[in-house]
């Protein structure tokens, strides 16, 4: 089996119903299982930040898939929940991005992991120290890459 982490985030319309239908089209595909999932944060907008704010998790995986046909899965469910690519990292409905696969370095076309913005976004080392604090990305732990932002900036909505 393959390990993944997976970032979602939505900041348009019904976001936590939007996160919510993600993570059960995940939990649903034969070839994925839900190892753990993140608190819900309410965070501020990034790269491009006049939007509005995100809700944003991050979401464990196991799955036979490789990391090519995960990525396809991650894309349609952002087209089946109706994610429209008009700005870059502008307003969507969802998204979900692969962060890590397993201990692999990726550089293609269509997939850079681990996701090269990972470790500059709060929204994602925050959540993944969460859920494993011990992880290690670039010779640090998620735990000592999340002590360099502002916890306090991320509120969270819900505890899983």
């Amino acid at each position: 089996m393959n390990k993944a982490y997976l970032g979602l985030g939505s900041n348009l319309g019904d976001k936590k119903r939007y996160l919510y239908d993600a993570i059960q089209y995940l939990n649903h595909h034969d070839q994925i299982t839900i190892i753990k999932l993140s608190s819900l944060y309410e965070t501020a907008p990034w790269g491009y930040t006049d939007q509005d704010i995100f809700m944003n998790l991050v979401v464990e995986v196991e799955t036979s898939l490789n990391s090519i046909e995960l990525l396809d899965i991650c894309q349609m469910i952002e087209n089946e929940l109706g994610r429209v690519r008009e700005i870059k990292w502008g307003p969507r409905v969802i998204d979900v991005d692969i962060l890590l696969y397993n201990e692999e370095e990726i550089n293609s076309d269509r997939l850079t992991v681990p996701h090269p913005y990972m470790i500059e976004r709060d929204f994602v080392m925050i959540p993944l120290a969460e859920i494993n604090p011990q992880l290690v990305i670039k010779g640090k732990t998620t735990k000592e890459w999340a002590q360099v932002f502002d916890e306090q900036a991320l509120k969270i909505i819900s505890n899983q």
